[in-house]
Parts: C-alpha cells; sequence; structure tokens
C-alpha cells in the first residue's frame, strides 16, 4: 500500500518543471533565484513549485545557510529512500511474473519440440 509520503513524492514529481528542481538540486543545494535561473521559470513560478515541493517533504530550506535572507533549498533523502522502496517492490513483482513467463514459455517451447519430434519419427 502506498503512504501519504510516497503519494506525496509521486504527486510532486508529476509536474516536469518539479522534476527539473529536483534534478538541479540532486547535484548541489541553491537558492531560490538560483533555481528560478536555471529552471526558467520566474520566481513566482517557482516559489509555487517549492511550496508543492516543500510540503511533501522533498526540500527543505538549508539549515545550514550561513546568510538568514537567503534561503539556499537542498533535497531530502527520506521521501527518495521510500520511492526507491516502493520501486523495488514494482520490480520484483515484474521480476518474479517474467521469470513465470519465462519458464511457461521453455516448457510450452519444449513441449512443442517433442511434438513436432514426435511427428517426425512417425513420418
Amino acid at each position: 500500500m502506498i503512504d501519504n509520503q510516497l503519494s506525496g513524492a509521486l504527486a510532486a514529481l508529476a509536474d516536469p518543471t518539479r522534476q527539473r528542481v529536483v534534478d538541479l538540486l540532486r547535484h548541489r543545494p541553491r537558492s531560490a533565484g538560483e533555481l528560478a535561473t536555471e529552471a526558467e521559470i520566474t520566481p513566482a513560478a517557482l516559489s509555487r513549485h517549492l511550496r508543492v515541493l516543500r510540503a511533501s517533504g522533498m526540500v527543505e530550506v538549508d539549515p545550514a545557510a550561513h546568510d538568514a535572507r537567503l534561503r539556499v533549498y537542498r533535497l531530502r533523502r527520506e521521501p527518495f529512500v521510500a520511492l526507491r522502496a516502493w520501486l523495488d517492490q514494482v520490480d520484483a513483482f515484474w521480476g518474479e511474473h517474467l521469470d513465470a513467463f519465462a519458464a511457461h514459455a521453455a516448457a510450452h517451447a519444449a513441449a512443442h519440440a517433442d511434438a513436432h519430434a514426435d511427428d517426425e519419427a512417425a513420418r
């Protein structure tokens, strides 16, 4: 079952601009001005995206920022850990199903080959 943290992360990442902001922050913390410039959006639009990312818990204001007047944003690890765990579960589901399908296909191919060999022997 998907918990609230994971739902918030998925909803936040549904927007391409927020994906871009996360990608920028993946490299290093940045100020809102840097993010707006690099993401090529207005400061007001960035503010709305940062509000969503902060509400989801994916982004926080860097508590180590040296200038209280400057807000520096950074990624938080926890939502990404939850997202990775969920993706691992989905991957395991598909891995099991693909393994079962491969076994079924191999058994079907072997049965088909045996039937073909029997037909050849009967001729």
